[in-house]
């Protein structure tokens, strides 16, 4: 009941934001376009600067906006691969995937190099997965936290 009578009868208060609003619209309209501003002509006398006259600088050296060589990740064409850690069992196509050598089943190192991803349990044993690609590792993966020189050092980070 209260809100049809609420509806039917104007709110005062609305009425008054678009009165303003209309007048703020209206004054806008009629303000001037701002002019941009004109050069100046050089002045042809001889001596030094005069008061108000702008030198030209020194011309700017550019700056490489980039990170310092020594904190930039080598791009993903410059190493042989990427790794991460794979603690779950792996279902895939509802089948849980486990090692064909000993069986297990989660603990995995998930090995993504030359386009093809590779499966690493806790005993060493490596096979390739077929079912998953550099775009399903690419979505699952964290950022890269470090970078190694070899297979070895970067197993040894990730507690293999």
């Amino acid at each position: 009941m209260f809100d049809r009578i609420r509806r039917s009868k104007p709110d005062t208060f609305d009425i008054e934001m678009q009165r303003r609003h209309q007048e703020a619209f209206e004054m806008w309209q009629r303000m001037p376009l701002p002019t941009p501003p004109v050069p100046q002509p050089a002045p042809a006398h001889g001596g030094g600067p005069a008061a108000g006259d702008v030198q030209p600088s020194e011309p700017v050296t550019e700056m490489d906006d980039f990170l310092p060589p020594d904190l930039r990740l080598p791009s993903h064409d410059q190493v042989a691969g990427r790794m991460m850690p794979w603690l779950p069992p792996l279902v895939l196509d509802g089948e849980v995937v486990t090692c064909a050598e000993c069986g297990a089943y989660r603990d995995w190192i998930i090995i993504s190099t030359q386009d093809q991803i590779w499966l690493r349990c806790r005993a060493g044993h490596q096979q390739q997965e077929t079912r998953l690609d550099t775009a399903w590792y690419n979505r699952n993966s964290a950022p890269v936290d470090a970078t190694h020189a070899t297979f070895e050092d970067c197993l040894r980070h990730l507690g293999h």
